[in-house]
């Protein structure tokens, strides 16, 4: 395109000037146009300011924890964990099939194409079958020599405190597997990390503390009530800490079978429905708050069944989600069987007895 000054010498040299003539305004608008027009200046580019299209090394993006080796996107990531991945260790129960799924298996939580398992609606499996012997052997290569009281008393002062800065708070989903990953970022500038536990988790203080060490390598060093502190190890070198793959989204849960009856098992309908009228009207055992800490529910439930037969477990404003899987800890932790959830009041019966048994006993 030709430029401005171009034009305006050619306008003066070829076109008359008759007054109110088309192209006498013509011109009048050439002339009084700027010659700074940004329009018609020519783009700039870096190298004409001195820079190059390389970025800076403050500029350039680093690569996430667990992404693809080489920086290939389109390389799927391996990882040497000896164990399935899935959203939850320690909430996720492989007693209990799924008899449905809310999203095709297809999509992975992982992101199309990212690790090179595949996804089964609830975990990743592991391509070879995991060697119990060799991740124990890993394990305390790492944990080193056991830490000695002095050592422990040392760390235990400086992490538990509540103004701790390396801490992790563990919710309603348990032990997650984009946890790992920050607990191993922790651990590359501290010797422990806080771990403060809320919610339905804590009914089963004992399973978050075997997953922690399990999947993580680490040791639970500290425990009180709700608080744990988890060591790293002697020997764990930040360089060489596992590739973990994050999940992008939380997946949907799957759709399990249903955890209340119309009939309870051992019981018949009208037997049933005075048992849970009995519950309603009944004082509460305890009454739990949302994001509380349930340590000693189950041991409190557990001594009610000696003398009652049925219990309330008020759990206004816990939500009905958290009432659901406070029901199904209880089931399998007293164990005893949930006959109605209604108005955020968990009615619990305690099942059929063996009065031989019990009596063969208290002889």
């Amino acid at each position: 395109m030709a430029s401005l000054p171009f034009l305006r010498r050619v306008a003066l040299k070829t076109l008359p000037l008759r007054p109110g003539s088309s192209h006498a305004l013509l011109l009048l608008l050439l002339l009084r146009r700027p010659l700074s027009d940004a329009a018609h200046d020519p783009p700039f580019s870096l190298k004409s300011l001195g820079r190059t299209s390389k970025p800076r090394r403050s500029e350039a993006r680093k690569e996430p924890p667990g992404s693809s080796p080489g920086g290939d996107p389109e390389r799927p990531v391996g990882s040497d964990l000896p164990f399935d991945f899935k959203y939850s260790y320690s909430e996720r129960s492989a007693a209990i099939d799924p008899i449905g799924f809310r999203e095709p298996p297809r999509f992975s939580p992982f992101g199309p194409g990212r690790i090179d398992r595949t996804w089964t609606g609830t975990s990743a499996p592991a391509r070879e079958a995991p060697d119990p012997e060799r991740a124990a052997r890993e394990r305390d290569r790492v944990l080193g020599a056991p830490l000695s009281e002095e050592e422990v008393a040392e760390l235990v002062e400086r992490y538990r405190h509540s103004d701790c800065n390396r801490q992790i708070d563990l919710g309603k989903g348990g032990v997650t597997h984009n946890m790992l990953d920050d607990i191993h970022n922790h651990w590359k500038r501290a010797e422990a990390v806080r771990i403060k536990c809320l919610g339905v988790p804590t009914l089963d203080m004992d399973n978050v503390c075997f997953h922690l060490e399990d999947k993580s390598g680490g040791k639970i060093i500290y425990r009180n009530i709700n608080i744990l502190l988890l060591y790293r190890g002697r020997h764990y070198d930040p360089k060489q800490r596992p590739v973990i793959p994050l999940m992008l989204w939380k997946p949907y849960a799957p759709i399990y079978p249903k955890l209340v009856r119309n009939v309870a098992e051992g019981l018949t309908f009208e037997e049933t429905k005075e048992m849970r009228n009995i519950g309603l009207n009944s004082p509460p055992l305890t009454k739990l708050t949302r994001n509380g800490v349930y340590v000693n529910v189950v041991e409190k439930v557990r001594e009610a069944f000696e003398t009652e037969e049925v219990v309330r477990l008020d759990c206004k404003h816990v939500g009905t989600t958290d009432c659901k899987l406070i029901g199904v800890k209880l089931r399998d932790l007293v164990p005893c069987v949930p006959i109605l959830f209604k108005d955020e009041q968990i009615i619990l019966w305690r099942g059929k007895r063996d009065t031989k048994s019990n009596s063969t006993s208290h002889a």
